[in-house]
């Protein structure tokens, strides 16, 4: 909790949470500024949003720290895990708040049309597709991928396919359940298979961090130097 707090303040210093946030705030005043239709339709919408939003603010969240910040962080955390888990619990933390903010929002402006249990699936669907979003940043950052541009070709494919599937859970399943209805997991299973890719992703992080895939990770860069142009 203590490296959470302490890269959430980086992020907030550096400003690098205000590109995703403003643009989700954006996207919710549209969504929902003229005549937004019953809830919780709405809501599969700005809960889609969240999941590259979500990518978005924990990429930030670990690469807020130059090598030598890192390296120090590192140190006094007392490994990588508390370290990786730290970012997770740092972007988590920012996509719930604008979950909420969603939720709210669809309240005001669909008055009268929600109800409790269209409340709790959309709070549902929000941090379902949050968490996600939360574990694929955080895996598409350092120490997996040291070039940005790498990691944002691959995090971009990641997102679009998994994202713009339906029938896939938990981001696809968590949107169109609040759309047409459609059960999959349901909402509940879908947040605890989020929580699940977290673990596997953290998990992941911290084993790179360790140094457990340093041949793959040294024959990736190689490659990627390889074909990058000028080189």
């Amino acid at each position: 909790m203590a490296v959470a707090m302490l890269l959430g303040e980086d992020v907030a210093r550096s400003e690098r949470f205000i590109a995703p946030a403003v643009l989700y705030v954006g996207f919710l005043a549209i969504l929902f500024g003229g005549a937004p239709g019953p809830l919780p339709e709405p809501w599969a919408a700005s809960a889609l949003l969240l999941y590259p939003v979500g990518a978005w603010l924990a990429h930030a969240v670990a690469e807020t720290e130059d090598d030598t910040a890192r390296t120090v962080t590192l140190s006094a955390a007392g490994g990588p895990l508390p370290v990786a888990a730290g970012v997770l619990l740092a972007a988590t933390a920012g996509v719930a708040a604008l979950g909420l903010v969603a939720a709210v929002w669809g309240v005001v402006a669909a008055w009268g049309t929600a109800t409790t249990g269209g409340l709790l699936d959309g709070l549902l669907a929000h941090l379902a597709c949050g968490i996600t979003g939360a574990a694929v940043g955080s895996v598409f950052a350092r120490p997996l991928f040291r070039s940005q541009g790498v990691a944002l070709v691959a995090a971009l494919t990641v997102l679009v396919v998994t994202g713009t599937s339906s029938w896939l859970p938990p981001v696809g399943t968590a949107a169109a359940s609040l759309g047409n209805g459609r059960g999959g997991l349901g909402l509940f299973g879908d947040l605890l298979l989020a929580v699940l890719v977290a673990v596997a992703a953290l998990t992941l992080v911290v084993r790179v961090e360790q140094g457990r895939f340093a041949s793959w990770r040294d024959s990736w860069s190689a490659l990627v130097e390889r074909i990058r142009p000028g080189s």
